[in-house]
């Protein structure tokens, strides 16, 4: 695999964590609009309007998306730390399953500022949460899928309830940015 790839789809995976943790603490603020095509409980909570709200990351690349939601702002401060913000805004038709700040908030802090500290393990926890395809709520049902990392997650569930490697929920899915899907989650997933 070149460099570059990799670079991708590392910084691809930090976004994606960044941006799960924003959106998950943006989960009480506001309502979802009409007609898009999210779904889940933390939807609710997103902004109507501006850079953090649907419309408003539809437009920007995913690290971008995420850095514009104060909800998912561990999951950016990782995704910086690891060095994966232009992976992330460079990588096309990526998903990343994007932990909130309350999913960082479930790890103990000495456990969360040892990793945040050591950018390989980082990495490595990153870009288990980013896969290299678009991954829409028709394909969580059932799916199982290759992250950049190397390992697999699975997702099960049906209607607007699904889980990643049965651990993790969904709490609002099918996000569009201007180059991936985002499905935010409640807990962070550990490779293994």
């Amino acid at each position: 695999m070149n460099t570059t790839l990799t670079r991708r789809r590392v910084s691809a995976a930090l976004a994606a964590a960044a941006l799960s943790v924003s959106l998950g603490a943006l989960a009480p603020l506001a309502s979802a609009h009409e007609g898009d095509s999210t779904f889940g409980p933390g939807c609710a909570s997103v902004p109507k309007e501006g850079a953090g709200s649907f419309d408003g990351m539809a437009k920007d690349p995913v690290a971008t998306a995420a850095s514009n939601n104060p909800a998912l702002s561990t999951l950016v401060t990782a995704v910086q730390k690891a060095g994966l913000v232009d992976t992330l805004n460079n990588a096309e038709g990526i998903t990343v399953f994007a932990p909130t700040n309350e999913a960082f908030a479930k790890i103990p802090k000495a456990d969360l500022d040892k990793v945040l500290a050591d950018k390989a393990t980082l990495t490595n926890i990153l870009t288990y949460h980013v896969v290299d395809e678009p991954v829409e709520k028709a394909d969580l049902a059932d799916g199982s899928f290759k992250t950049l990392q190397g390992g697999m997650l699975t997702t099960s569930g049906s209607g607007d309830s699904y889980k990643v490697n049965d651990t993790a929920a969904i709490v609002c899915g099918d996000v569009q940015t201007a180059n991936g899907t985002v499905h935010i989650i409640d807990t962070v997933l550990m490779p293994k």
